[in-house]
């Protein structure tokens, strides 16, 4: 196999058939090589070569012995020791969609050179589990308990019983749904998501904007039936948008910010609060420190505000926190 052949994270995945979580779980124990091009994460195809033979029982071939007097000459995976070994920097992954989390990445790697962020792309469900399962560093969820009428704080108790942990706000959002240009249908409410001559597209299982939906129709006692194409599925905010603005459905749920970039109406429900969930070990005390800093700097809040979309009224307080 050529020495310049290099895999990105989401390739390894699909190579290997499992989940990027998994792949960036493989780099943070050091068992899967890897180093940073640009804001990519790659990893050479001489060393996933080098994880299969590991993984199916074999030995990958033997560093050749120095002759007498010489110094031994460093493993091949001495750059993936440099970036990530236990004396050097530690990758630091951040789940959810949202651009706030890319810049927040952005600021954490000019902070703190210990850490090196990597981001993964899936649903606030999805990213407590990981968390659970020891996968993922900063998770950022956006989930809405109808019982209560709070956001995360109901779904974090539950998921990370036994954790000690952090809840700190990022920011908070408009949510609610999109619409075509002009509203024809004249959607104002959940309850017109369930007109028969209303198409919808949803979002995917564990995503916030899916359980936004499901808690809005369980309080209101309407049945998920009763919604033309809520099997109908798209994994984020643009997606569902773009769904609306090419006519191939009426209607999603959604964020506000989406609907400006995409081109649709938005009709505006509830405001939902989007925070950051850190576990509390002394392992993590100095980037989770420089993670508040950030959030309480007046310069994420400037970023943030120039992309606009974003109430940041509460941005960077702790919003639940466990002994």
């Amino acid at each position: 196999m050529p020495d310049d052949i290099s895999y990105t994270t989401e390739e390894i995945a699909k190579l290997l058939r499992v989940s990027k979580l998994t792949v960036y779980d493989l780099i943070k124990k050091g068992e899967l090589p890897s180093y940073r091009v640009g804001k990519q994460m790659r990893v050479d195809a001489s060393d996933l070569e080098a994880y299969k033979s590991r993984a199916k029982g074999g030995r990958p071939p033997k560093a050749p012995v120095p002759p007498v007097g010489e110094v031994a000459t460093a493993p091949v995976i001495t750059h993936h020791v440099t970036q990530f070994g236990a004396s050097a920097v530690k990758p630091l992954v951040i789940t959810g969609q949202d651009t706030s989390l890319d810049i927040l990445a952005k600021y954490i790697e000019k902070q703190n050179k210990q850490v090196r962020p990597l981001r993964s792309f899936v649903g606030s469900l999805d990213s407590l589990i990981s968390m659970y399962h020891g996968e993922s560093d900063v998770v950022s969820t956006h989930m809405f308990d109808g019982d209560t009428g709070e956001y995360n704080v109901p779904y974090i108790r539950k998921l990370l019983v036994g954790f000690s942990y952090i809840v700190v706000n990022l920011a908070s959002r408009n949510a609610g749904i999109y619409v075509a240009k002009g509203n024809p249908h004249g959607i104002s409410s959940w309850e017109d998501l369930t007109r028969p001559e209303v198409r919808i597209v949803n979002r995917e299982r564990g995503s916030g904007a899916r359980i936004l939906l499901d808690e809005q129709l369980r309080l209101r006692g309407i049945s998920r039936a009763a919604l033309n194409g809520y099997l109908t599925e798209e994994s984020s905010h643009l997606g569902v948008a773009g769904k609306v603005a090419s006519a191939q459905a009426d209607a999603g749920v959604g964020i506000e910010k989406a609907a400006a970039m995409v081109g649709v109406d938005f009709v505006p429900l509830i405001q939902e609060r989007y925070d950051l969930v850190m576990l509390k070990k002394p392992a993590n005390t100095e980037w989770m420190d420089t993670v508040v800093r950030i959030l309480q700097s007046e310069s994420f809040a400037n970023e943030l505000r120039s992309i606009g979309g974003y109430d940041l009224s509460q941005t960077g307080k702790v919003i639940w926190e466990t002994e």
